[in-house]
């Protein structure tokens, strides 16, 4: 009897695990440019993606094509049964905002907030400054003329935190170096638009810059493919973008956006899920600099070592990175 009874119980066990797992409905909703833009969606996506092929579970998704699909989507996913719900981006944070007030039972995560205040809400934000400083850094040391450039996708203070970061490293690695700075918009069709990113590129080729770092999304397929016409080089942003002009990419900046999706996932799964801010730079493996071997014949010995000990003495707190975001300007 008593093991007819343990036999039970494991059984009732079982069945509840299952349930439960059953009940968990994940979704995410991808911004403009789509979960295959080759950079921060895709980083994303990057992370969805493993934690389905994990776990079996399958996510729900919406790739966002105009601003007035943000909270539909989201309110869409609730209606759907979604329990944990991913925004993409700092562009949904009215919508997320919202539609968490509205819907206290479910959680939501966002990506690149930090400034809303839910009990239901988790928060990522990245230390993207101190990630710019080290391709900032790589950038000086491989130009040949002293001049680098910068293309931002839509103007606003998240880019200028990248643009500070990146010419804060570049003159500290080679005094004097020049920094030709372009932003491709101020609305969020700046995200998504190589034509424009290529002629920024061109026009800072055209006064002497020979490396150029995009912070731009889907814009900077244009920059990439520019630098790489002219023969000079691009840096990558977000994911790791060498392989997409092999030889032509000196480095990228990666934004490790998928794991704040696959953590995400996980922890409301596990029912570990809590919500609050997370911010995530070069000491909490949040941000880096991308080496393989796409851009191994690009990085030479001396460069190699002056990133690595300007990533040194940012974890050791020794050297200090400005962050625009902080004071609304930069001083460099």
């Amino acid at each position: 009897m008593r093991l007819i009874s343990l036999l039970a119980g494991a059984a009732l066990a079982a069945l509840a695990t299952a349930a439960s797992a059953a009940e968990f409905k994940p979704a995410v909703v991808f911004d403009m440019g789509g979960k295959f833009d080759k950079s921060f969606n895709e980083g994303v996506w990057a992370g969805v993606k493993q934690f389905m092929d994990e776990t079996g579970v399958e996510v729900m998704e919406f790739e966002v094509t105009n601003e007035t699909q943000r909270e539909q989507a989201m309110r869409r996913m609730v209606s759907r049964g979604a329990t944990i719900v991913l925004g993409v981006g700092f562009a949904q944070a009215d919508a997320i905002d919202k539609v968490a007030a509205d819907n206290p039972n479910v959680q939501f995560a966002i990506i690149d907030v930090s400034w809303l205040d839910r009990p239901n809400l988790r928060q990522y934000a990245f230390k993207e400054h101190e990630g710019s400083y080290l391709v900032g850094v790589a950038a000086a040391k491989k130009s040949a003329t002293q001049k680098v450039g910068f293309v931002g996708g839509m103007d606003i203070p998240l880019i200028r935190k990248f643009a500070c970061g990146y010419v804060q490293g570049a003159k500290e690695a080679i005094a004097g170096t020049e920094v030709l700075q372009n932003m491709t918009g101020t609305t969020p069709t700046a995200w998504n638009d190589p034509t424009k990113g290529a002629e920024l590129a061109q026009s800072q080729i055209d006064r002497g810059a020979d490396v150029i770092y995009h912070a731009a999304g889907g814009t900077g397929m244009g920059v990439i493919r520019a630098a790489a016409d002219a023969g000079k080089l691009a840096i990558g942003v977000d994911s790791n973008q060498n392989g997409l002009a092999p030889g032509h990419v000196l480095t990228s900046m990666v934004k490790r956006v998928d794991v704040a999706a696959y953590e995400t996932f996980k922890d409301a799964m596990a029912g570990s899920f809590t919500p609050g801010v997370r911010n995530l730079g070069l000491a909490e493996n949040g941000v880096d600099w991308a080496l393989d071997e796409n851009n191994a014949g690009l990085i030479t010995d001396e460069i190699k070592a002056a990133v690595e000990a300007a990533r040194a003495g940012i974890v050791a707190g020794t050297i200090k990175v400005h962050n625009y975001e902080d004071t609304g300007s930069c001083p460099f």
